[in-house]
C-alpha cells in the first residue's frame, strides 16, 4: 500500500512540474524552471520507490495515464485551454485502461 502513496506521489510531482512548464518560459525564468526540475526529480525518485513493490509495467503505465489525464484536466482550468469532445472521450479511456492495467496482478514468467 505505501507504494501506492509513492506513485500518488509521483504523480502529484509531475503534474507540478509540467504546469510549471509554461511559467518558466522556455527555462529563462529562474524560479519556475529550478521548480520544476525539483519536481521532476522529486517525481523520478518516488517512482523508484513504487517499483520496489509494485511491477514497473504497472507503475509506467499508471504514471503516464493518471499524468496526461491530470494535466489535461488543469490545464483547461488553469490555462482554459479547450477540451473538445473527443478528448473527453479520449480521458475517460485512459482512465478505463489505468484500472484494467491495475485492476490485474502481472504473473512472472
Amino acid at each position: 500500500m505505501t507504494s501506492y502513496l509513492y506513485l500518488a506521489g509521483a504523480i502529484i510531482c509531475e503534474v507540478i512540474g509540467t504546469m510549471l512548464l509554461p511559467y518558466s518560459k522556455n527555462f529563462t525564468k529562474l524560479y519556475p524552471s529550478v521548480s520544476l526540475m525539483v519536481f521532476y526529480i522529486f517525481a523520478l525518485i518516488l517512482l523508484s520507490f513504487a517499483v520496489k513493490e509494485i511491477a514497473l509495467t504497472i507503475v509506467y503505465a499508471t504514471w503516464c495515464g493518471v499524468g496526461v489525464f491530470l494535466v489535461s484536466i488543469v490545464s483547461y482550468f488553469l490555462f482554459e485551454e479547450s477540451l473538445p469532445w473527443q478528448g473527453i472521450v479520449g480521458l475517460f479511456l485512459i482512465v478505463v485502461g489505468v484500472t484494467l492495467v491495475n485492476s490485474f496482478k502481472l504473473i512472472p514468467t
